[in-house]
């Protein structure tokens, strides 16, 4: 177990040499308990298997040019190393991403492309930045989606009922106007029955032997001559992520296991975490979240988040959702597992770095805010309408939250803890990138 406790530059070291480890204010009174295999569902391997198939098949787009993976790739922390991504009408990963002036998209997506980790923890209740998505007793499916009483039967979880909704977005994976026989249908909003968007990309699925008998093997009622539906396709997407990029195995683990302790400068940061910083009042629990929405005062800018015929550049966040005024520019808290690899950083991806988001957290840093941060590939669209609107600003700083703003040292400090939530087992990959999928169509990869 040793082996697995001491990574990079000493940040951990194990309890036998305790006594070389200083933790500045000592180890906190209010570290989580650690993680076990009671915080996740069970996961059939085979189903997993399956699921890693379909995430990197861009059989599940219109113009069958993106995946899910094309987005949340393991190459990039399961996101894009992207501010705002480009979903469809994009060539290449990554930041190496750039328009195809083939079929240049309308528009870039509105957020940050969101990590994976742990998304399918049982204490997760809800998903994306504005949680339209979420655990809700009191509806006949269990949970609050856009589609209200629309929704679709068949989901096994919260998480597979989320990937729904990527597919028929026309800048993420559905295309645009009439591109496709998947974004003909979004565009006349036919999504669910026969002839909808989910319908007839799981017909897409079925078409293929190769997952017609996978399927099969996986879900006895198919087996038994039931048609693969869109839920079928979700549920085994959602079954590999959950067994992929489950993360419980990094640095800060061991040390919550009793396993090992910090090494000084992380011990620093790990004090003024639990401690005077105040971070773990939001960023709560074993996953580093409290799963509840904040207004943080971060820097807006790509499109906003709006319905087509809206013109503003605002992303409202959780106010969205809720209608409540007290959800104003609120998003997410996100967790923070692997997050030293999953840059940049903010619900619109406005900060490069780990230490520039510290230094900037709260709505301190949208006053002298440095926009070559940004990550964005060139594109002819207004990506600053928000940030050069006085009134639009000066909302977002109304909204924000008071937050502990760091100096240089303690930023110092607080990254190097951040970075003992690095998973190497997570960061490799437990069944990793497939060399092909059954399509036959280009697996993602830089």
């Amino acid at each position: 177990m040793k082996r697995a406790i001491i990574w990079g530059a000493l940040a951990l070291i194990p309890l036998g040499w305790q006594a070389a480890a200083t933790l500045g204010a000592g180890r906190p009174d209010t570290l989580p308990p650690p993680l076990t295999d009671a915080d996740f569902r069970p996961v059939d391997p085979t189903e997993a298997r399956l699921g890693q198939l379909l995430f990197y098949d861009p059989i599940l787009s219109g113009n069958r040019e993106v995946a899910c993976a094309t987005c949340h790739h393991p190459a990039f922390g399961t996101s894009d190393g992207l501010s705002l991504g480009l979903g469809d009408g994009g060539i290449g990963l990554g930041p190496a991403r750039v328009v195809d002036p083939d079929n240049p998209p309308e528009e870039r997506v509105p957020r940050n492309a969101q990590a994976l980790w742990n998304l399918g923890a049982l204490e997760y209740r809800s998903m994306f930045h504005d949680g339209r998505v979420e655990i809700d007793d009191a509806q006949y499916h269990g949970m609050r989606t856009p589609l209200g009483a629309d929704m679709l039967d068949g989901f096994a979880s919260m998480l597979a009922a989320q990937t729904m909704f990527p597919v028929v977005s026309p800048d993420e994976m559905a295309g645009h106007y009439q591109e496709n026989e998947i974004s003909t249908a979004v565009r006349m909003g036919m999504l669910t029955g026969e002839d909808g968007a989910w319908a007839r990309l799981a017909a897409r699925v079925a078409g293929v032997p190769d997952y017609a008998r996978m399927f099969a093997e996986v879900y006895p009622e198919i087996a038994a001559g039931r048609a693969i539906t869109f839920a079928d396709v979700s549920n085994a997407i959602a079954a590999f992520m959950e067994f992929e990029f489950r993360s419980d195995s990094a640095p800060f683990d061991a040390v919550l296991r009793g396993e090992a302790t910090m090494a000084p400068l992380a011990g620093q940061g790990m004090a003024l975490f639990y401690g005077e910083a105040g971070c773990a009042s939001c960023h709560a629990g074993p996953f580093l979240t409290d799963h509840d929405f904040h207004a943080m005062g971060a820097p807006q800018l790509g499109p906003g988040k709006g319905a087509r015929f809206e013109s503003h550049h605002r992303d409202e966040g959780r106010y969205r959702v809720t209608g409540d005024p007290a959800d104003w520019y609120a998003f997410r808290t996100p967790a923070l597992r692997n997050v030293a690899l999953t840059a940049p950083y903010g619900h619109a991806g406005a900060h490069a770095t780990l230490a520039g988001f510290l230094a900037a957290h709260g709505a301190q840093g949208l006053d002298g805010y440095d926009r070559t941060q940004a990550v964005l590939p060139a594109m002819p669209v207004e990506d600053w309408a928000a940030m050069d609107d006085p009134e639009q600003v000066a909302a977002i700083r109304a909204a924000a939250e008071t937050v502990f703003v760091p100096d240089a040292e303690q930023i110092t400090a607080l990254v190097a803890f951040l970075e003992t939530l690095t998973d190497p087992v997570a960061r490799t990959g437990r069944l990793g990138v497939p060399d092909s999928v059954p399509s036959g169509l280009p697996v993602p990869n830089p």
